[in-house]
């Protein structure tokens, strides 16, 4: 009977082409396949980071993008509501000045009134203290040749 040894070497005999035939696949897989593969795989990862710092290189150029437009709707707004506020007190101001020249022709129609009325106030004065003597004779005369009355009292003279 043969040794283990001995078996053991036969066996290692008989598997050697298949060990070589095996590494040979190996080397001829690798060249041909795996290396290939690996690259390409590699060169995918690195457009795929390069793609995802563009894509973040974009989001920040669109926050600043947004950013500005934002400062700058910002500036319009202040901008139209610095000329409304203009407009606006423009209009105050011109109500103001409208108010002020009503009131002053107001008041000037009012005083002219006043005169007027104090005039003719006047006149009618003189005229009254020019017709006293007048009437206040008309009134005595009229008095004294009055016939009395029947079943009145009668005047006494004074």
């Amino acid at each position: 009977m043969p040794s283990i040894g001995h078996q053991l070497g036969e066996l290692f005999l008989g598997a050697a082409p298949t060990a070589l035939t095996i590494l040979f696949f190996y080397f001829i897989l690798r060249a041909l396949f795996f290396q290939p593969l690996l690259r390409v795989m590699a060169e995918r990862d690195a457009r795929t980071a390069g793609a995802q710092k563009a894509a973040e290189a974009a989001q920040a150029a669109a926050a600043e993008k947004v950013r500005q437009y934002q400062e700058a709707l910002k500036q319009a707004r202040g901008k139209v509501y610095a000329e409304q506020e203009a407009v606006r007190k423009k209009l105050l101001d011109e109500r103001a000045a409208q108010l002020k020249e009503a009131r002053n022709k107001a008041s000037a129609e009012v005083r002219t009134a006043k005169d007027r009325v104090a005039g003719e106030l006047a006149a009618a004065q003189r005229e009254v203290e020019s017709s006293v003597a007048q009437l206040s004779a008309e009134i005595a005369r009229r008095i004294l040749q009055a016939p009395p009355r029947p079943g009145g009292p009668a005047r006494e003279a004074r």
